[in-house]
């Protein structure tokens, strides 16, 4: 009998739980996580069906602005191990990620599965991580990659991730990750974070506590021995079309104007206007903070910090500090996001006035 490839719907879910059941023994999808993939994840949940029965499904879900997809979850039954039907459903995952404009597919998998390690290898994925603890049960799992579209060999410098511990704090998080990357062996720790963010706070924000200007990062980088550049489109003070109340705004400018002051005493370069050349920064030994609308990749409409890992002709890569945790997501599901260019330029200004912000750290001499 013929096998059928579909897209779940809502009818399939008494099929998708047995078969959870009858694959895994921790880590198990349930009907409300099912419900999700179905109606509302950015993904896609492909079944399989033989005759009444389904035989196997696959979750693949999309990082929404990048180019980047997530092979989620991947189950076949008993009956129909060893016909094919994995690698039929990797095929078919991966047209549907270049369908989406993705480049990279990743995935996870238990160390102690080889069977399902060499299917994936055998598929062309590489290991490039690997997880302690990951699954319920404690059990390691193996970060698995593959390249829908080819990519050049990685720079020299390599980022350390590090995800920023509060809602507030990803122009800190980010920082770290650059000095970490120009020194090695730098420890990257909360404390420090903290510390920057009270450095360089704007103190108000839409809501909340408030984020870290381009000026204060800038501060921050030079106070602890970094030669700095920092580029912006306009000068400021910044963010305030976000802010309604006049004393909060008031404070804003008494605090962009202490930073100003305190920069003039500094010996970082101060650049206004002009496109970033990422290519030409990255090869000269920087380490580029960039601010972005996190609308293209959460659909909040508020500024963010992420910074650059590298970038080739198709595409510029991104560590984002924040982990999505209601998307399903991992810190590594974070780390060298494939952005193209084009949505990448769209990112990277924030506001009516189309601001443009990047902070960039090198070594000092």
């Amino acid at each position: 009998m013929n096998l059928i490839f579909r897209l779940a719907v809502t009818e399939d879910l008494p099929a998708l739980l047995q078969l959870e059941e009858q694959c895994f023994t921790t880590d198990r999808l349930n009907s409300r996580s099912f419900q999700w993939m179905i109606n509302r994840a950015h993904g896609q949940l492909l079944v399989a069906q033989r005759g009444e029965n389904l035989v196997g499904y696959a979750v693949v879900l999309f990082h929404r602005g990048t180019s980047l997809a997530r092979l989620y979850s991947i189950a076949i039954a008993v009956q129909a191990r060893g016909s094919g039907l994995g690698k039929q459903l990797l095929e078919r995952i991966e047209a549907c990620a270049l369908e989406h404009d993705c480049a990279y597919l990743r995935l996870e998998v238990r160390i102690d599965n080889p069977a399902a390690i060499a299917l994936y290898e055998r598929n062309g994925y590489r290991r490039f991580a690997l997880i302690h603890d990951y699954y319920q049960d404690h059990a390691d799992a193996l970060r698995l990659e593959k390249r829908i579209l080819e990519h050049r060999a990685s720079r020299n410098i390599q980022v350390p991730y590090y995800p920023q511990t509060t809602d507030f704090t990803c122009g800190p998080a980010c920082l770290l990750m650059a000095m970490g990357a120009l020194q090695q062996g730098r420890v990257l720790e909360r404390r420090e974070e903290l510390q920057i963010w009270r450095e360089a706070t704007t103190v108000f924000m839409t809501s909340g506590h408030g984020g870290c200007s381009p000026q204060g990062l800038a501060l921050a980088a030079w106070r602890r021995g970094f030669r700095v550049r920092l580029q912006l489109s306009m000068a400021g003070p910044l963010f305030l079309d976000g802010v309604r109340d006049a004393h909060k705004k008031d404070v804003m400018r008494l605090v962009h104007d202490e930073f100003t002051l305190q920069l003039q005493a500094t010996d970082v370069e101060c650049v206004m206007g002009g496109a970033l050349n990422l290519p030409r920064l990255l090869e000269h030994g920087g380490q580029p903070l960039v601010l972005i609308s996190s609308y293209r990749l959460t659909r909040s409409k508020s500024p963010h910090w992420v910074i650059v890992t590298d970038c080739d002709d198709e595409f510029v890569y991104l560590h984002d500090p924040d982990v999505d945790h209601s998307q399903h997501r991992q810190p590594m599901d974070c780390q060298h996001l494939p952005v193209s260019h084009g949505e990448f330029d769209k990112m990277c200004t924030f506001g009516r006035d189309k601001l443009r912000a990047a902070v960039i750290l090198y070594r000092c001499e």
